[in-house]
């Protein structure tokens, strides 16, 4: 097949994959909104009796509102229960059944930073997951925490909207009955579909030993199995991307054909893109909705065209070996292509996924630093299921408080008030997970135990110290690479940072609902700015960029930006 060929193949790849997941993420949205206004459908049909088998199991009365404290306090209460009952079955894993290749308790430092990840969404691992967890472990811990810390964050964003469309009142819904249903009628029938689709292309799904097979040079290799196609369905719908193999999406186990690559991308987009209709049907206003997707759809075209073109343009210092364009493939999918390579890398940080099917230390710089970005911000393009909306809405608020300024009246946000309570939980959430990123960043380039755990130094180097704590505090969990994280520095370093980006995020948003479901609706006047047109975009477009750019542009220009104009100058990393 001609490059010219190869290419089309690609593009034609991409823009059916992206056609698909707007195709499917409408009508998804309407259905989300659907679910969490208690209407009925025909999945609630076929899984009511397990929503009311939960509820009577755990004593849950499904009618009983709380405040936003109490809401806090919930979500407090599970994620600190998650963390301690994770960390307890890694250590008890070698006295427990379903352990095969007999592995022991998983180190200290280890199963607590991986109990903390998975509880908090992020999935960050710095350990190879076939050398390590067991069968019981990756199912009974890993990927139920996959279902259950997805279901927070798209618990938490109904209860921001709700927000929104309430006057008068201090409840915003019930923590558990909003977690329950996003599992059994959102995540649970997705991921039983797609798990489906990925073991009809050859995921595997056993609980069989590993088995030792004998290689053509007479040598005898083990080959992992597990219950891999069931974990990789929710990793990528949840947004999670904790792999079962240490390669993660590269591992031909858990990502086989082209058309599993396609599946997976698909999955780790479609309910991040649909929320954002959910909102709008919440709220009634189909035309606000959109309008969030327009800002979150321009922000990823553009970054992902801008990725692409520069790691297309390859690197000069292997145009000055004779490698036809100077293109780079070390560390790229080489089944699938560099632009599909790109899209996966930049879907995996746009969305707070974290699966990666290449290094994306193999990337050249710019691509490199887009990665960066799109987890600096806060993952707002799309962002993770839940917390990617609630990110993009505070931008919002933030957006009309400035526009509140500019034309001279109190700021106001779809018809609610914004006073300082709201803009400063907004502040604590925009500025918290970078603040968490510049500290530990700061301190691991000081200290000879972040330093001692680098494979490259000078700009790379300094990237790579980034992307982990980019990646920690924005609760993404993909590695860029190079960076020895296993150690007791950067387990309890990312561990904290973990925290901090996840509940600086889902606390203040549900402080913010709770004021704003107090407040009356304002009447909409002459002066009221119109949020569901293009000019609100474009500013909301401007103010992301903006912020980025003011939080992170000096530590880049230190490190990517550097990095482009040395290899330019014949230097590397």
């Amino acid at each position: 097949m001609s490059l010219k060929a190869f290419m089309f193949n690609e593009f034609l790849f991409i823009s059916l994959l992206l056609l698909l997941t707007l195709v499917l993420a409408v009508p998804l949205g309407e259905y989300i909104a659907k679910v969490f206004n208690g209407k009925d459908t025909t999945v609630k049909s076929l899984f009511q009796w397990l929503e009311k088998l939960i509820y009577k199991i755990s004593g849950i009365d499904e009618n009983k509102e709380m405040s936003w404290k109490t809401y806090v306090f919930s979500v407090l209460i599970f994620s600190i229960f998650s963390i301690f009952g994770l960390f307890l079955l890694q250590e008890l894993q070698g006295h427990l059944p379903l352990n095969h290749e007999h592995f022991g308790p998983v180190r200290w430092d280890t199963a607590l930073n991986t109990a903390i990840s998975f509880a908090t969404n992020t999935n960050w691992q710095s350990y190879s997951g076939e050398e390590t967890m067991s069968y019981l472990t990756q199912m009974l811990g890993l990927a139920v925490q996959n279902f259950v810390s997805a279901a927070t964050g798209i618990a938490v964003c109904m209860a921001f909207i709700r927000g929104f469309t309430r006057a008068a009142t201090n409840t915003i819904g019930n923590f558990w009955v909003d977690l329950t249903r996003s599992i059994v009628y959102l995540l649970l029938p997705l991921s039983i579909i797609l798990a489906f689709i990925f073991i009809s292309e050859g995921i595997i799904q056993s609980l069989k030993p590993y088995v030792i097979v004998q290689t053509l040079e007479k040598n005898s290799q083990i080959i992992p199995l597990g219950p891999v196609a069931s974990q990789v369905a929710i990793k990528f719908l949840g947004t999670n991307g904790g792999g079962f193999f240490h390669a993660n999406s590269a591992h031909p186990f858990e990502n086989p054909t082209l058309i599993t690559n396609f599946f997976e991308i698909l999955a780790m987009l479609l309910i991040p893109v649909a929320l954002p209709f959910a909102f709008g049907a919440m709220i009634n206003s189909r035309k606000q909705g959109w309008s969030i997707f327009a800002t979150m759809a321009i922000l990823f075209f553009v970054e992902f065209l801008t990725a692409t073109c520069f790691e297309l343009k390859g690197n000069p210092l292997l145009k000055q070996l004779g490698i036809a364009g100077g293109t780079n493939m070390e560390g790229k999918e080489v089944r699938f292509g560099i632009i599909s390579s790109v899209l996966f890398a930049h879907s995996t940080t746009a969305t707070s996924c974290g699966g990666v099917c290449s290094m994306h230390d193999s990337f050249t710089p710019i691509p490199g630093l887009i990665l960066l970005f799109n987890m600096g911000i806060g993952e707002v393009i799309f962002g993770g299921v839940g917390v990617g909306l609630i990110g993009l809405l505070i931008y919002a608020i933030l957006t009309m408080f400035i526009v509140g300024l500019m034309i001279g009246r109190s700021p106001e946000f779809l018809g609610k008030k914004l006073e300082p309570f709201e803009m400063l939980m907004s502040v604590i959430c925009l500025l918290s997970p970078p603040l968490s990123v510049l500290i530990f960043g700061g301190i691991a380039i000081s200290i000879s135990a972040g330093l001692s755990a680098l494979n490259n130094f000078g700009p790379h180097g300094l990237s790579e110290i980034l992307y982990t704590f980019a990646s920690a505090s924005g609760n993404n969990g993909s590695a860029f690479g190079g960076v020895n994280a296993n150690t007791l520095f950067y387990n309890f370093a990312t561990s904290l940072a973990m925290l901090i980006g996840r509940f600086t995020t889902l606390i203040p948003a549900l402080a913010i609902a709770g004021s704003l479901s107090q407040k009356r609706f304002i009447p909409k006047g002459s002066a009221t700015f119109t949020t569901h047109v293009p000019i609100f975009v474009w500013l909301l477009v401007v103010v992301v960029i903006i912020m980025g750019g003011l939080t992170y542009f000096p530590v880049l220009a230190l490190g990517p930006i550097l990095e482009h104009m040395l290899m330019h100058l014949g230097s590397t990393f």
